[in-house]
């Protein structure tokens, strides 16, 4: 199964879709919690689905159950929490949750998680990904850049 991942900030949009056309992923898969906010220009939830579908050819799929909750995503980034303890968490509410179970794979399958964070390290749809791939296996996964 081939997963990408990729963030729309300090991404110009012919990039992110650039990037999202040649990846060969079939659907966004939205792994953010708040996917409505103005901050998020071009990558707004109906504006996003418009530009996939016309500029990509790709769906678009919401699943909360794949963010953080909010106590945990504030306790990251507004209380100053360090991502260590940010990870156990969020991989123990993965846990919690039993994604591995619930998520169909269909649409998980050459599918892209997106979320806002530049880059993949210190962002949840790694850890997501990573996830799937210790308990699914043969999860090939690639971070969009």
């Amino acid at each position: 199964m081939r997963l990408a991942t990729i963030g729309f900030t300090k991404k110009p949009a012919d990039r992110f879709f650039g990037l999202l056309r040649d990846s060969g992923a079939q659907r966004i898969v939205d792994v953010r919690l708040h996917n409505v906010s103005q901050l998020a220009g071009f990558a707004k939830r109906d504006d996003l689905a418009y530009f996939l579908r016309e500029i990509c050819g790709m769906g678009y799929v919401h699943i909360p159950q794949l963010a953080p909750t909010k106590d945990i995503l504030e306790d990251y980034k507004k209380r100053g929490g360090d991502w260590q303890t940010y990870e156990v968490r969020f991989r123990r509410l993965m846990g919690e949750r039993r994604i591995e179970e619930t998520l169909d794979r269909e649409i998980i399958s050459n599918g892209c998680l997106l979320c806002s964070e530049h880059e993949p390290h210190h962002c949840h749809r790694r850890l997501v990904a990573e996830y799937l791939n210790e308990h699914w296996g043969g999860v090939d996964i690639a971070h969009l850049m």
